[in-house]
């Protein structure tokens, strides 16, 4: 097949400028049209295969504030009768989903509740959306439900309601432990609530609790950053989730960039950062995690899991609902309509709120799990080699020799591995696997 050589994307580059860096999903999703939304329809007539998983997604869009360097589609000023309108047509859009001959009867292995903000709903909130939810399609048999909380919106009754929902993995969005970095940063929680909300979660006993860290946020310092590490492991949480900041256009700080004509954020560069998040590694690592992804490292890789990215980085089903939420299934990637009035408009017309959407080739499928399986560091020869009859390392000779040569990949077994410093940037290095139609163009 026709490659891309990528040495040049390894050259460490040193300021953060605007855009997206992180890779997600595949192909780009400036390739997803608005004129091919009637695929979805085709595809909801299509049965799935046998042991397909199904997972869900529901985007809570609500948060106290805005963080500044948010690029979700999030709202502040919505009032409790427009939540619970958001909600219930969140509800009629799964009910929509349920009858066709794609989702019919089956059962979700994996529920995803994230935002936005779903700790901002009340109790009552939630129990109506999860209770809704489950009328429509059970999730008896799914293996995790995952949640995203803000630690400021969490008391001890909120999150014995939310565990008593069902959900096994909560993830807090802590970010930062410290009070001045949080707040000109533009998060609403301060440092004791982290306390707080992390001690009543260990009390209510769930079996998966993640923390959220950024490298890089405003005003990071190397002192912060060793404090940041030292906390988490005083923690000790199941797993942790560490980001590298990065700018899209679509942020705060991007548009306070444009407004004083800068072209870099004022944030740390890629260089440190990627330092930054080698230590929490090594610090991670010597307190008996395991590093399983480029942002995530766990406790007990046996027990801890994260069903939600696993599998549909596997090709797992996906329905998204809820304001610009994110579905894939048999191959036809597609994306809910991107602001509360039209998907609100779309649905009290009884139709699914669709925006935009892509009907991957064959192709474009073994390369999309083959980058986003990347991202955990290593991927299997028989994985693929079974499930699509491609030898990956010989389909992809060329950029595979490439980073043998430069020494961030190893071969061990049936594996082929990152190294470690491949990892921390390995969203540069997916780009030498895109197909030639897709290079060089805007992500999003």
């Amino acid at each position: 097949m026709q490659t891309h050589s990528f040495a040049h994307l390894l050259a460490d580059s040193d300021d953060t400028t605007a855009g997206n860096y992180f890779v997600a999903n595949y192909p780009p999703f400036s390739f997803w049209k608005k004129e091919h939304v009637g695929d979805v329809a085709k595809a909801l007539e299509h049965p799935p295969e046998s042991e397909l998983p199904l997972g869900l997604y529901f985007h809570i869009p609500f948060c106290r504030k805005r963080c500044h360097f948010c690029y979700f589609r999030v709202y502040t000023d919505k009032n409790a009768d427009e939540i619970k309108g958001y909600l219930d047509l969140g509800l009629q859009e799964l009910a929509l989903y349920a009858h066709t001959p794609r989702i019919a009867n089956r059962k979700p292995k994996f529920v995803y509740f994230g935002g936005g903000t779903p700790s901002f709903l009340s109790v009552p909130q939630l129990t109506s959306l999860v209770t809704g939810m489950q009328k429509l399609l059970p999730w008896d048999d799914a293996e995790e439900i995952a949640f995203e909380a803000e630690p400021g919106t969490l008391t001890e009754a909120k999150l014995t309601a939310i565990r008593s929902l069902g959900v096994t993995r909560l993830s807090l969005g802590v970010e930062n432990f410290d009070k001045h970095l949080l707040e000109i940063n533009g998060r609403a929680h301060r440092e004791d609530e982290i306390y707080r909300a992390y001690d009543f979660a260990r009390k209510v006993d769930f079996p998966q609790i993640n923390i959220d860290l950024i490298a890089g946020m405003i005003e990071e310092t190397d002192e912060n950053w060793q404090r940041n590490i030292a906390k988490t492991i005083e923690f000790q949480p199941d797993s942790v989730t560490i980001y590298q900041m990065e700018i899209p256009h679509n942020t705060t700080i991007y548009e306070q960039m444009k407004a004083e004509k800068k072209l870099v954020a004022p944030v740390a560069d890629w260089l440190t950062k990627r330092r930054w998040v080698a230590e929490a590694f090594t610090a991670l690592e010597a307190a008996g995690y395991t590093v399983t992804s480029a942002t995530t490292a766990v406790r007990n890789p046996e027990k801890t899991k994260f069903l939600y990215r696993d599998l549909l980085w596997q090709g797992a089903d996906l329905i998204g609902l809820g304001v610009a939420s994110f579905s894939h299934l048999a191959g036809v990637h597609f994306q809910n309509l991107p602001d509360f009035e039209t998907y609100t408009a779309a649905m009290k017309r009884g139709v699914l709120p669709l925006g935009r959407a892509l009907t991957t080739t064959a192709e474009e499928r073994i390369v999309r799990e083959l980058i986003l399986q990347l991202k955990l560091g290593k991927v299997s020869r028989r994985y693929f080699q079974d499930k699509f009859g491609v030898t990956i390392d010989e389909h992809w000779a060329e950029p595979f020799e490439e980073l043998i040569r430069l020494g961030l990949l190893n071969q061990e077994g049936d594996w082929l591995v990152l190294t470690r410093s491949a990892l921390l940037k390995v969203d540069l290095i997916l780009h030498g696997f895109f197909l030639p139609q897709h290079l060089n163009a805007r992500y999003s």
